[in-house]
């Protein structure tokens, strides 16, 4: 792919700007997959060097990523690097009252309990541990559901989780159509985000903005080097704390059974969205680019 890109960039004078979604390999390094003297991960590392090299410009999801990429590749000159977040063409999701109903009763979910939902990747980076560390924990809530959606290499483990444990308040799908999954979201209450502690990179989980376009706070758990909890609880959309500290995240589960609170944070994130992270945002932050008068 690199080569294709200095290829083009040569023969029809082309400027390149690089969305950076991921920070490969170090992100398999902090996750222990692979060790960083092998030969695998200097292999992987000058392709992201060539990579970042080839680019005119490299949009980041925040500015702890941008803060990232410039300490850890010096050779970068900071003008080049700057903030393109994640982004969405929003739509307006509004569900009915009966419509939440016939969603919980096609998904056999209790009608009577506040649904915090993830849907999402169910891999290494995610936490699984201290996601069913949190399920387990939830059992004794009156008031409260977790409902999982998503798959991915962790799927089985926590699946024979909930049924070696015999989880009463927790559901598990691998999967759902998209126009169900979009009503899903309108329907809960709270969408979490799970990240692993180890993390040094700063990851911002793109599911995030399904919530925020959904009007329902988020609560969040991460490692403490990405700035997507500190975004959230700024910005006034939702809670975070630190992956492993389960008696805070349950006091966040607990706070968040208030429904006027869940509403003014909802709003918030939703604003805060249409604020910042649609389609049209991106397109002027990396347009400006080549726009310019040479």
């Amino acid at each position: 792919m690199n080569k294709i890109t200095i290829y083009i960039k040569k023969r029809d004078n082309a400027k390149t700007y690089l969305l950076l979604k991921d920070i490969f390999p170090q992100n398999a390094i902090d996750l222990k997959l692979f060790p960083k003297m092998s030969p695998i991960y200097w292999y992987f590392r000058r392709k992201e060097k060539k990579l970042y090299k080839a680019a005119d410009y490299i949009g980041c999801m925040s500015k702890r990523n941008v803060e990232y990429i410039l300490k850890h590749n010096k050779y970068l000159d900071e003008q080049r690097v700057e903030i393109c977040p994640n982004t969405i063409t929003p739509k307006e999701i509004v569900i009915s009252t009966e419509e939440k109903v016939r969603l919980k009763e096609k998904y056999n979910l209790p009608l009577d309990k506040n649904i915090f939902l993830y849907g999402g990747n169910l891999g290494k980076p995610q936490a699984i541990d201290f996601i069913m560390d949190v399920i387990k924990e939830n059992e004794a809530s009156e008031n409260n559901y977790i409902l999982i959606i998503g798959s991915g290499t962790e799927y089985n483990k926590l699946e024979t989780f909930l049924r070696e444990k015999e989880i009463k308040k927790a559901k598990q799908l691998s999967f759902m159509a998209k126009d169900d999954y979009d009503k899903m979201v309108g329907m809960a209450n709270v969408g979490l985000i799970f990240l692993d502690k180890r993390f040094t990179i700063p990851n911002f989980p793109s599911r995030l903005l399904s919530y925020m376009e959904g009007s329902i706070p988020v609560l969040a758990a991460t490692d403490v080097n990405t700035d997507v909890g500190e975004i959230i609880e700024e910005e006034k959309f939702g809670f975070w704390c630190e992956t492993g500290d389960l008696e805070k995240f349950m006091e966040h589960m607990k706070k968040l059974e208030d429904k006027n609170l869940r509403q003014e944070l909802g709003l918030n994130g939703n604003k805060y969205m249409l604020n910042n992270y649609t389609s049209k945002h991106a397109y002027k932050i990396i347009m400006k680019h080549f726009n310019e008068k040479e």
